[in-house]
């Protein structure tokens, strides 16, 4: 009996070390994103050195006409509209400045001018295209336009992940993820992951932060509108997204009995 004991005694450990080694184990499928996308050379992303953005589909713009002469250009401004704290259109509030919505054919409804096609234009080339348009019923239009939804977002192993506003349409990499507080101890640093839409397809880049050439020139990649970015959890973190809280109390409770068993059959 003695002999049957000592030996269940010897295996109830053997068990005990199996299941701490297991539970500490786990598989990058259980742990990462976006893991069946591979980046060939059809999907990449092209001309990440450059910050000049394009306008696309589901943009939001603001575009403010002048001229000398202000009455002259006051057919081809949206009126300000007023809202309220809660967004609704009301008498009063604070006045805000409508938005032009680029819908999935690239185009825009502008005042007098008609359907205008502005996906694909950077600023400066949509900016001329409307003072010339314009300028056949003004002298000398200026247009200002803002993109007005200029978002991206930062997911994965950062400290603050989230949806980021950029009110001045120009962000590089690096500041995305200051912006999101930075990668935690347990993020990948070597393989980050960007992700973004072009003409309607998605493409991919992978970009290791770890190397300097990351922030200078000519691979200081800045961002556009909707990109995200993900950074994948390391080995560290994955090791130890099984481990269950109760894990210590079973081998503990194990162990006791196992040395209860011990002592008794001496």
């Amino acid at each position: 009996m003695k002999k049957i004991m000592t030996y269940l005694s010897k295996k109830i450990t053997v068990l005990v070390l199996i299941v701490t080694i297991f539970s500490s184990c786990a598989s990058r499928q259980e742990m990462a994103y976006f893991q069946d996308k591979f980046i060939t050379p059809e999907n990449q992303i092209e001309n990440m050195n450059t910050y000049e953005l394009k306008y696309k589909p589901d943009d939001m713009l603001t575009i403010d006409v002048h001229a000398l002469d202000p009455d002259a250009v006051r057919p081809f401004n949206l009126p300000a509209v007023s809202y309220n704290s809660s967004s609704v259109l009301s008498a009063q509030g604070n006045l805000k400045m409508q938005t032009y919505l680029i819908d999935a054919d690239g185009n825009i409804e502008f005042p007098v001018l008609g359907t205008v096609k502005l996906a694909g234009l950077t600023r400066k080339q949509a900016t001329d295209y409307l003072e010339e348009r314009i300028s056949e019923y003004v002298k000398k239009p200026i247009v200002n336009i803002r993109l007005a939804n200029f978002s991206i977002s930062v997911l994965g192993e950062v400290n603050n992940p989230g949806v980021f506003t950029i009110p001045d349409e120009r962000i590089s990499i690096s500041e995305a993820i200051a912006l999101a507080g930075d990668l935690t101890i347990f993020g990948k640093r070597d393989n980050v992951l960007l992700i973004r839409e072009v003409n309607g397809k998605k493409h991919y880049a992978k970009i290791d932060l770890t190397t300097i050439n990351t922030v200078t020139n000519p691979t200081n990649y800045y961002l556009t509108q909707n990109d995200v970015i993900y950074v994948e959890p390391n080995n560290a973190k994955r090791n130890s997204s099984n481990y269950n809280p109760n894990t210590a109390v079973i081998i503990s409770a194990i162990s006791t009995l196992a040395t209860i068993a011990a002592i008794l059959i001496r």
